[in-house]
């Protein structure tokens, strides 16, 4: 072989071509015959000077090598994919939440009669009774209470202080929802004092300060059966349903700095009972003489009050009915009061198929 021919074949098996097959691992079926022959006409040539052989493998070698490297790094080199580690969450186990709430109903003496659950339920009450069945907009789904507008509604006056009082809560259970929260606090509330068991269901979802509801979907406590009516019945409610919820009276007082009006409606205010409606029917209510807003008084002692909005239970027939039936049947009302009550936490609520409903034992029974 001419010396010529041997160096054009060395260049051959040079080529970034060839490199390409060794760096892939992969030599096609001619690339190797090609490469085969050049070799061993090679080898057969060398074999008439063993020194020049060594000298040419070398070059064929540094060839090689010198196309794999340009190969090599002229790829990309795409780091490994490794899924980020995430840790799935953890369920809200509901009882304990069930329990770190009951923990702080009677912690503080000195708040009203030494308890938090009256305004507890109140809270649960008021974040729900914004519902509104014509355009399904309100109630306790987006904890709307917490954004400044609503919170300041007259008639949320003073609920800051149970909002503020279950925070820690929320902080013991972050993904719990507020709206989750504050009603399982009003379930909370009724049954350690005294009262029904109430199936509950989580699932609210909080929303943000657009969803807040307009003013004047609470009850005005000042005024008589036909606001009662127009405010429960957008609500969904019917009479009886009515009267039950208002049993809830049994417990907590008014305060002069929140709602205006002053005064327990029963003597025994943190514990849950049909008492609001023996009140009612047995006591004689008098106007009472002060500079706040008219409110009724028990002629008697003086110590027990009434709302206009009460008192107007007893000026309809429909509602009277009802009155009368929970005073004499506690048994009864506790029996509708868990069945209303249930209703009024869930409004508002598209609860997904299949979500369990908790019952709860008391704690303190």
């Amino acid at each position: 072989m001419s010396q010529f021919r041997f160096l054009r074949t060395v260049a051959s098996l040079s080529r970034p071509r060839a490199s390409l097959y060794l760096a892939s691992g992969v030599v096609a079926p001619s690339v190797r015959a090609r490469a085969g022959e050049s070799v061993r006409s090679y080898a057969t040539e060398e074999s008439k000077s063993s020194g020049s052989t060594a000298l040419w493998w070398g070059v064929g070698a540094l060839g090689a090598a010198a196309g794999y490297y340009f190969y090599s790094t002229s790829q990309s080199v795409k780091p490994l994919s490794v899924p980020p580690v995430t840790s799935a969450k953890k369920p809200i186990d509901y009882a304990e939440v069930y329990k770190a709430i009951a923990n702080t109903l009677e912690e503080n003496e000195a708040y009203d009669d030494g308890n938090y659950g009256p305004v507890l339920v109140r809270l649960a009450w008021h974040a729900s009774g914004t519902y509104n069945k014509d355009d399904s907009t309100g109630g306790s789904n987006h904890a709307t209470m917490r954004f400044k507008d609503e919170g300041g509604h007259a008639a949320n006056a003073g609920l800051a202080i149970a909002r503020d009082h279950l925070e820690r809560i929320k902080k013991q259970f972050p993904d719990l929802s507020y709206g989750d929260l504050w009603t399982l606090a009003g379930v909370v509330a009724v049954q350690e004092m005294g009262g029904p068991t109430i199936p509950w269901r989580p699932g609210r979802v909080d929303g943000y300060e657009a969803d807040s509801t307009p003013d004047g979907r609470l009850p005005d406590a000042a005024l008589g059966q036909d606001h009662i009516r127009s405010i429960f019945y957008r609500m969904g409610f019917d009479d009886q349903e009515i009267v039950a919820l208002l049993g809830a009276h049994a417990l907590g007082r008014c305060h002069v700095d929140r709602s205006g009006f002053s005064g327990p409606w029963t003597p025994s205010p943190t514990i849950f009972t049909n008492d609001f409606y023996n009140q009612l029917v047995t006591k004689k209510w008098v106007e009472k003489k002060w500079k706040g807003p008219k409110q009724y008084e028990d002629k008697e002692t003086k110590e027990l009050m009434m709302l206009p909005s009460d008192i107007a239970l007893l000026k309809d027939k429909s509602f009277k009915k009802y009155v009368g039936l929970y005073a004499k049947d506690q048994d009864k009302f506790f029996e509708d009061f868990a069945k209303v009550y249930k209703k009024l936490l869930e409004l508002g609520v598209n609860f997904p198929e299949g979500t369990k409903e908790y019952v709860f034992p008391t704690l303190n029974a």
